[in-house]
């Protein structure tokens, strides 16, 4: 707390400071020292390589350090100024620490994903680094604020003043944009990513974005989609269809040795007759964009143009009466699950510890699980997502148990600059292999229930990830701006004989077409044998194969 007018301090430290002066030196040291990560990327764009480029970053430093003064002179009072300035300063030194050394962008969607992280994907994140950044960029100058007095001004007077300010600090920004117009547009046009990394004002802008798009969808229940749907009759013969649908984690397409990756990362998939998709694309580079988008009947751009919210494939395969289970062993089902049976993960110590599965705990007790659903909803077919952690980071390592990992050595931090490359492929290729085993168990288990059901696998990744490429890693860039390695994911299918009337071969032409999550929803249903207006044959990667011999 800042110390006040009235307290007994030595003369060496009599001096009083106004709130606006200590918000514009906090405004300055943000602008200069937390925005390291920005002046490193404007300063290795060749065109700054020049006396002008020099002028243009000092002049853009002190456009942001004028800005973020603008909006702190407004709440600069005695018993504010202190607390909002350290929300400023941790936020910048956090943002810092993952601007500079992951390469990500503090967009909204990623600002979606910041609030839904739960307590294991935190914990993932926290290292040393982390600690540092907010000790030297937060920690040092709130150790100094802390020992500083603050004046108290009148009331009007000092509202006078913050005003006065904050309106001359708009000014400089307008003057400083005006001036260095030309190159900011260029600059801004060329490189987009940059203007997500201005820190903290993004994350603060981003997260009023959210906010605000949440107020304005109507409040209640999603819409419900559906109304018409029926359950198609089966040919003759024909049983349930029965259908795992494995959503992915963070894995890269071309990762998959199915779809020709030199390493052999699905060497049990490979022995099973799976179908694998090279060349599919995600609805977004983050499981809070992507999961929604990837069960909405509304495909990638219409869900992100939505005014409202609607029901999801599961809702609707529910209303056609099937039995629907989401089995979890992520975050949570971000909604989608929360109008069908669902349930997480568990499992013996071998495969549980400290609050996280591995993926093969999805597997244990499906035969309990599935008879468990009402008898006339198995009757008319079943489906069971199984939400994988898959590949997700930036702890690679943790994703696949010890007797897993065909590669090595294996980077074994989750600060991963600080591994060799070779290491990190290592981790994640080795969280790849995983997944390969867990998907063939998977399969296995399908191929032992085919007197009782027509079953199939579906697997997809959620969205890709990037692993030092351009020095950026992980995911969640915004769409326009993400490199492929974040949107290339991998979807294999697995039918047993003759499952749907759809002849394998006859899907298998279709593994080089350029497909997208737009196709899922689509193709579940059509599996299922379930009709209805929202249903889209031509999206469906099995319509036009269905009851060829």
């Amino acid at each position: 707390m800042p110390r006040a007018d009235s307290d007994p301090l030595p003369p060496s430290r009599a001096r009083t400071w106004n709130p606006l002066t200590l918000a514009l030196l906090a405004a300055l040291w943000m602008a200069v020292f937390a925005n390291w990560p920005l002046w490193r990327a404007i300063a290795a764009l060749p065109e700054m390589a020049s006396p002008r480029g020099a002028l243009f970053i000092a002049g853009f430093a002190a456009a942001v350090a004028a800005l973020t003064f603008a909006l702190l002179a407004l709440f600069s009072w005695r018993w504010t100024a202190t607390a909002l300035i350290a929300l400023f300063l941790v936020a910048a030194a956090c943002g810092a620490h993952f601007i500079g050394n992951y390469g990500i962008v503090i967009d909204p969607t990623m600002m979606i994903n910041v609030l839904q992280t739960d307590v294991r994907e935190t914990r993932d994140l926290l290292s040393w680094r982390l600690l540092a950044s907010v000790l030297l960029l937060a920690g040092v100058p709130l150790w100094w604020l802390a020992r500083q007095r603050v004046r108290q001004l009148p009331f009007w007077r000092q509202l006078g003043r913050n005003t006065l300010a904050s309106l001359a600090a708009t000014a400089l920004v307008a003057a400083l944009v005006f001036a260095l117009f030309a190159d900011l547009s260029a600059t801004m046009r060329n490189h987009k990513s940059l203007r997500y990394m201005i820190n903290p004002l993004t994350s603060f802008f981003s997260l009023g974005v959210v906010l605000a798009d949440v107020r304005a969808k109507p409040a209640g229940p999603p819409r419900p989609i559906g109304r018409d749907v029926t359950v198609l009759a089966r040919p003759a013969g024909a049983r349930p269809a029965l259908l795992l649908f494995v959503v992915g984690e963070t894995a890269r397409a071309d990762h998959f040795s199915l779809n020709g990756y030199a390493r052999p990362t699905n060497p049990e998939l490979a022995t099973r007759g799976v179908i694998s998709f090279r060349n599919v694309t995600s609805c977004g580079t983050s499981t809070a964009s992507s999961l929604p988008c990837m069960f909405s009947h509304l495909g990638r751009r219409g869900f992100e143009s939505r005014a409202e919210d609607h029901e999801n494939l599961l809702d609707l395969l529910q209303r056609a009466g099937l039995a629907v289970l989401w089995l979890d062993n992520q975050a949570g089902c971000k909604g989608l699950c929360d109008r069908v049976p669902h349930a997480s993960a568990s499992g013996p110590a071998a495969l549980c510890a400290a609050g996280e599965c591995f993926d093969e705990a999805l597997l244990l007790g499906l035969d309990e699980r599935l008879a468990a659903l009402p008898a006339e909803r198995r009757a008319r077919g079943v489906v069971l997502v199984l939400h994988q952690m898959g590949s997700h980071g930036p702890a690679y390592f943790k994703r696949s148990p010890p007797n897993r990992k065909p590669f090595q050595p294996e980077c074994r931090t989750n600060v991963l600059q600080q591994c060799p490359h070779e290491a990190l492929i290592n981790a994640y290729d080795n969280t790849i292999a995983y997944t390969d085993h867990v998907l063939a168990q998977a399969i296995d288990w399908l191929a032992q229930r085919q007197s009782d059901y027509d079953g199939a696998l579906l697997y997809v990744s959620d969205h890709g990830e990037s692993l030092g490429e351009n020095n950026l890693y992980l995911h969640g860039l915004p769409y326009a701006l993400a490199p492929r390695e974040q949107i290339h994911v991998p979807m294999v299918l697995w039918l047993a004989p003759q499952a749907g009337g759809v002849p394998r071969d006859c899907v298998q032409a279709q593994r080089d077409s350029a497909l997208s999550h737009d196709n899922l929803f689509h193709t579940v249903l059509g599996f299922a044998g379930v009709a209805s207006a929202e249903y889209q044959p031509d999206l469906d990667l099995m319509a036009a194969c269905r009851g060829k011999h």
